[in-house]
């Protein structure tokens, strides 16, 4: 059974809770355990984790990362039901992170255009996210109104033990050298 890995930037504890309590209250077990930004997704990212003295090196050289969070959306795609992301400072890490680990492919959500989301759930098994996105909409109004800006200091390593677990976090790395 192998593991797979992402790094990600956290939300502040309050919103990470709220969206775990919408989760449960929901009956939603498929998504990431611990609410997250994807800065890097799974490619390039092994088992060897010959990866990780890069993304430290990444981490150490980038600044804090601004990050603005709003109101939930679907993907036009449907597999998943998100609070919008907007943060020019997030792609920035994301491409300096593609850059320094060069992964041999790449997803193709990956690059200049990648969308950063924090993942409510995921439109797996049955899951309707339709019907979802009208609870999510209650329950993240706020956000639609006025949405949550932070600063996030740490590039967060994530682990996924293997199939039907879950990620959550290995190690946090302080970006610019804090």
């Amino acid at each position: 059974m192998s593991s797979s890995h992402l790094l990600a930037l956290l939300p502040p504890p309050a919103l990470a809770e709220q969206v775990v309590a919408f989760r449960a209250a929901h009956g939603i077990r498929d998504a990431a355990a611990t609410p997250h930004v994807t800065v890097k997704a799974r490619s390039g990212l092994g088992e060897a984790l010959a990866w990780v003295p890069q993304a430290r090196a990444v981490a150490a050289q980038v600044s804090s990362v601004a990050l603005s969070i709003a109101g939930p959306r679907l993907f036009r795609n449907g597999t998943a039901l998100y609070l919008q992301v907007n943060s020019p400072e997030a792609v920035g890490l994301h491409l300096a992170l593609l850059a320094a680990l060069n992964p041999a492919e790449r997803f193709g959500y990956e690059g200049p255009g990648m969308m950063p989301h924090l993942s409510v759930a995921l439109g797996r098994r049955g899951v309707d996210l339709r019907a979802l996105l009208a609870a999510a909409q209650a329950t993240f109004a706020d956000l639609e109104a006025q949405p949550l800006t932070f600063t996030a200091t740490e590039l967060v390593w994530l682990r996924k033990a293997g199939p039907g677990a879950v990620y959550l976090p290995v190690e946090a790395w302080p970006l610019g050298g804090r």
